[in-house]
Order: C-alpha cells, then sequence, then structure tokens
C-alpha cells in the first residue's frame, strides 16, 4: 500500500467527523469548582491575583455553588478564611466554623449537588503550616493527624459529602477513615492530596486564603517537584490507608504524573488540581491580549484530561461549562 493511500485527513475534514472520532471529551460534571468562603469579609471581594474569582461571605456562599449547579458542574470544594486564628488552628473544628457554616448555608438555598471540603490547619493556624508545630518550629505529624480526623468528622456532622485532606501528612487518610468510622460517616468518602508538590504555582491561592507560612516552607511535607516515582509510593499508601480518590496538584507542569498515576492505579478516580498560579497566568495573558482565553483553557482542561484525570478542580469551571454549553462542538475547545 502506498503512504499516501493512507491519508490521515480524511478523518478531520469536517465537524462531524472530528467529533464522531474524537477521543476525549469535557463535559461541566468533569469539573469541580473552588469556592473561597469567609468570615473576614462583609462582601464578595475580588482575590486581586485571580480576576473573576471572589472571597464570599459565609451568608452569601450559595450564590457559586448554586451557578455550579445550574452549570451542570460536578462537586463545589470548600475552602475557609476565618476571622480568627492560633497556633494550634482550633477554629478548623468547631462546629459553627467557617466552613462548616457555609455547608449548612449552601444546603439551605436549595444545592444538591456535593459539596467537598478541604480539611487542613494552613488558613487557620496564626503560622500558616498544615499543621501543629513544635518550639522548633517543625510540623508535628501524628498530633496534625489526630487534629485532621477531629476537623473531617466535623465537615461531615455539618453535611459535606466528600473531605479532601491536603496536609500531605503521613497516615492522614487513615487517621481521617478511622475518625470518620467512629462517628458514623462509614459512607463519606475521602479525596486525597495524595500527591501534592511544593510547588510555585500556589501564590494567588495563599493570598486568596491568607496561608502563606510564616516562616520556613512546606518542603517538609509537599514533594520535591523533580520527584515521579515518590509519586507512585504517597499514592500507594493513601490506597492501602482507604482513599477513594487521588489526587495530583498541581496540573500542568505534572502531566507525566497524572499520566503515570493513571496507569498505575486504574481503579481509583484521578483528580487534578489546575492550581491558582496556572489560572492567574492565563488570566493575565489574555488581559494583554496574548492569547485566546476560551481556546487556552478548553485546550488545557481536555489535555488534564487525555493525560488521565477522571475530574479537573478548577477555577476556570463556571466560565468553562458556559463555554461548553456555547459550542458547536461539545466536549472539545471549539
Amino acid at each position: 500500500m502506498s503512504p499516501m493511500t493512507r491519508r490521515l485527513r480524511r478523518l478531520r475534514q469536517s465537524p462531524g467527523m472530528r467529533t464522531l472520532v474524537r477521543e476525549t471529551d469535557l463535559r461541566p460534571r468533569h469539573l469541580i469548582l473552588p469556592i473561597f468562603v469567609s468570615e473576614v469579609d462583609a462582601e464578595p471581594t475580588e482575590i486581586p491575583s485571580m480576576p473573576g474569582v471572589f472571597r464570599w461571605p459565609t451568608a452569601q456562599a450559595a450564590k457559586p455553588a448554586l451557578e455550579a449547579e445550574e452549570a451542570g458542574i460536578g462537586a463545589i470544594i470548600l475552602f475557609g478564611i476565618p476571622r480568627t486564628k492560633d497556633g494550634v488552628g482550633s477554629g478548623a473544628a468547631q462546629a459553627d466554623g467557617v466552613i462548616q457554616n457555609a455547608v449548612r448555608v449552601i444546603r439551605a438555598a436549595g444545592y444538591e449537588g456535593l459539596i467537598v471540603t478541604d480539611v487542613c490547619l494552613c488558613e487557620y493556624t496564626d503560622h500558616g503550616h498544615c499543621g501543629l508545630v513544635d518550639e522548633g518550629g517543625e510540623v508535628l505529624n501524628d498530633p496534625t493527624n489526630e487534629r485532621l480526623g477531629r476537623i473531617a468528622v466535623s465537615h461531615a456532622s455539618a453535611g459535606a459529602d466528600v473531605v479532601a485532606p491536603s496536609g500531605m501528612m503521613d497516615g492522614m487518610v487513615e487517621a481521617i477513615r478511622e475518625a470518620l468510622d467512629a462517628a458514623g460517616f462509614e459512607a463519606v468518602p475521602i479525596l486525597s492530596y495524595s500527591v501534592k508538590y511544593a510547588s510555585a504555582y500556589y501564590g494567588p491561592f495563599r493570598d486568596a486564603a491568607d496561608g502563606a507560612p510564616r516562616f520556613g516552607d512546606r518542603r517538609t511535607h509537599q514533594m520535591d517537584p523533580a520527584n515521579l516515582r515518590e509519586a507512585m509510593r504517597e499514592h500507594g499508601r493513601d490506597v492501602e490507608e482507604g482513599a477513594d480518590f487521588l489526587m495530583v496538584k498541581p496540573g500542568l507542569s505534572y502531566l507525566d504524573v497524572i499520566r503515570a498515576s493513571r496507569d498505575r492505579f486504574p481503579d481509583l478516580p484521578m483528580v487534578a488540581y489546575n492550581v491558582s498560579g496556572e489560572y492567574s497566568m492565563v488570566k493575565a495573558a489574555a488581559e494583554r491580549g496574548w492569547l485566546d482565553e476560551r481556546a487556552v483553557v478548553l485546550e488545557t482542561l481536555v489535555g488534564f484530561r487525555r493525560a488521565g484525570a477522571d475530574l479537573v478542580i478548577t477555577y476556570h469551571a463556571l466560565d468553562a461549562a458556559r463555554w461548553m454549553a456555547e459550542s458547536s462542538q461539545p466536549g472539545v475547545a471549539p
């Protein structure tokens, strides 16, 4: 057969043909919208480094949640900004804490979708670290896990559907699973931040959540960006401990990790986190007219899906869902 007999362009000649043979789809249900809920802000407050993303007063937290549900977005994930912080993050597990109250407000407004809650201490401690620390500033692993278990139970008690521990403590999934089961929440799944790198892409999030560490860094618990094999060990440990979802964070610089994770752990839902710095880069370039925001965002999200992510946490979720609805070629960047 002549090489020219096999003309690969035959399958690209029309929108209908391209849709017919498309290998990867993207739908609103594949997306999870992050929402910042705040006890500090009296009105919705736009985050300067994340144009289009707001800190929502607890009483108004239902507005973006209901918009997400209307758009068909798969779930929301809540991050809290408390009014007061202390050295042990005591507000994180309070029954009337910012996340706990936000869950109730969102449910009372009629939201019927899935609510995921971030389980960590960095937003609640005055030192900004993801766990309890000793006098020398070292993050204490096992005491932190006990605290994370209590936080997870308080979220489930408020009505959270899924809890998502993000601190990268050894044994955190096991500690949370045991705490949830002991409290009667055997059916509440754990979405583990099982592979979370010590990344430079988190800057805008730390501004949004007032969660930057006041001293040191997080390299003793978040992963070295150079390591892939270590990521497989982290996933494997969390699978053994009972994780129901796995995550790779960030996304764009770690597509190889997503692919390897999907291949090694095919049985659990895989989540990619399209993080704040990735969002802000696109926004900044789009504002300057350097790229087409709609096309780039949809192409990026398809890339996460192609790499093996079942779900993508992204600040672009509402815009992306709207663009998909407007597209003449559903499931792909037009």
